[in-house]
């Protein structure tokens, strides 16, 4: 069995423990459009699912795709049967308060104590919000980031109204700091993005750098740490990696997605703000949705309106059955993931047949084929991918830096700046124990590339 089924079991019993929250109210007779239609379209839609790769099996090891957990999955649905809508507390007062409370203890996890923040529909939206901000707060001024962060953070500039400019990277995928340093007396750079976990090789930003030129330009920092922001919790990171983590709770804003490594469906997102008086930035007049209670609501912290409540129900019900705290099984299953991907990155750097451009800092791990030329390692790594899928084994492509791989330069003259790299995602906890299955399939996927 594949799927997890068990919590099914538990929507009954729950539905009527919701159920008997209302039963003051008169009978009311449910009218279902549709509903002897229901159990066919069902099987349909069953079956048109099955043209997916397998995201929640260890061997899926490509992209950002983690199972939620089967309680998160189980309380959203209960959530459903409500539909709450956390725009306004009219539309939703348990999830509302559920919301706050599960976007305190994320604040917490990265030491924020008052603070102003909410869930979002994702990632995209938690940094549009953080931008939008600074863009308030430092006008006319230049968004900056590294040439390996989101590529999110570009487009949203330009929506904003917002210049953007870009820092290079170090050799191990970080914002270097020295180069940063050369283009702040500028005086035109308002809000310097590091990213904690960024989303091609999970590299993280050396913050305390950065921090110590925000003491002397006076810029704002938003952390994005939409994909590693919960490994603050683990006990295995680099002294490095660690000292960067620690400084997060001294940014200006952060933003963080419990759809990725928050076990939660898709799409939830958090931004986070360490000044609650970033509110007033906020404010509005509605003429209609806010009469019922005097109580600061999301609808008047957040850019979005209509917002699922079903994401804060879920969020909630996940962190109170597994609570973020550093030695906790929520943290074991990180610590897990970042040792499987240690694990592969190691076996990798050991074969000769493999280029390995630096260890991770996270679960992220990016390789290219050993070749004579950046062409050549790039046909090759297409023909890899093509040949681990045929063998049952979901891998992801990035482009990086040919400057990553010196040893690629040293043969045939290339025509082209980057290489084409071979990428794995070890998301799942299970992950650290299929390593050496990944490898056997790795292998065979090799065999019969360099066959074609």
């Amino acid at each position: 069995m594949q799927f997890e089924r068990e919590t099914l079991g538990l929507l009954p019993t729950a539905l009527q423990v919701l159920e008997a929250g209302f039963a003051a109210l008169p009978e009311a007779g449910q009218e279902v459009p549709g509903k002897d239609g229901m159990a066919q379209v069902m099987q349909e839609v069953a079956s048109r699912l099955r043209d997916n790769y397998p995201y929640f099996h260890p061997l899926y090891a490509g992209q950002m795709l983690k199972p939620p957990h089967p309680m998160a999955r189980a309380a959203y649905a209960l959530a459903t049967w409500i539909n709450p809508n956390n725009h306004a507390l009219d539309g939703g007062r348990a999830s509302s308060a559920m919301e706050k409370e599960a976007v305190a203890e994320i604040a917490a996890m990265f030491g924020y104590q008052a603070h102003l923040g909410h869930l979002t529909s994702g990632g995209t939206m938690a940094n549009l919000e953080a931008l939008w901000v600074a863009g308030q707060l430092h006008p006319g001024k230049k968004v900056l980031a590294s040439q390996q962060a989101h590529y999110t953070h570009s487009r949203i500039s330009g929506v904003l109204g917002l210049g953007f400019a870009e820092a290079p990277c170090d050799h191990r995928g970080r914002m270097d700091a020295q180069a940063l340093a050369e283009m702040l007396p500028a005086g035109d750079i308002g809000c310097v993005v590091a990213t904690v976990g960024t989303t091609g090789t999970g590299s993280v930003d050396s913050l305390h750098e950065i921090l110590r030129l925000r003491a002397r330009y006076g810029f704002r920092l938003h952390v994005d740490a939409a994909y590693g922001g919960y490994f603050t919790l683990t006990g295995n990171l680099t002294e490095e990696t660690r000292r960067a983590y620690d400084l997060i709770g001294q940014a200006d804003s952060i933003a963080v997605d419990p759809h990725k490594h928050g076990l939660q469906p898709y799409g939830c997102g958090c931004v986070l703000f360490r000044d609650p008086g970033v509110g007033a930035l906020y404010k509005h007049d509605s003429p209609y949705t806010y009469f019922t209670s005097s109580e600061l609501h999301l609808g008047e912290i957040s850019l979005e309106c209509s917002r699922p409540g079903a994401s804060a129900v879920a969020l909630w019900a996940t962190q109170r059955l597994l609570p973020l705290v550093r030695g906790g099984e929520f943290a074991a299953g990180l610590e897990a993931c970042r040792e499987a991907a240690v694990c592969l990155a190691g076996q990798l750097a050991a074969d000769s047949r493999w280029l390995v451009p630096f260890p991770p800092e996270l679960d992220i791990v990016v390789w290219a084929p050993a070749a004579r030329s950046a062409r050549l390692a790039s046909e090759l790594s297409q023909r890899i991918f093509r040949a681990a899928a045929d063998r049952g084994l979901h891998l992801a492509l990035i482009r990086m830096p040919l400057r990553y791989f010196p040893s690629l330069t040293a043969g045939l003259p290339s025509d082209q700046e980057t290489v084409l790299c071979l990428r794995s995602v070890l998301m799942k906890p299970e992950h650290q124990k299929w390593v050496n299955a990944i490898l056997d399939t790795l292998d065979g996927a090799w065999r019969d590339a360099v066959k074609e």
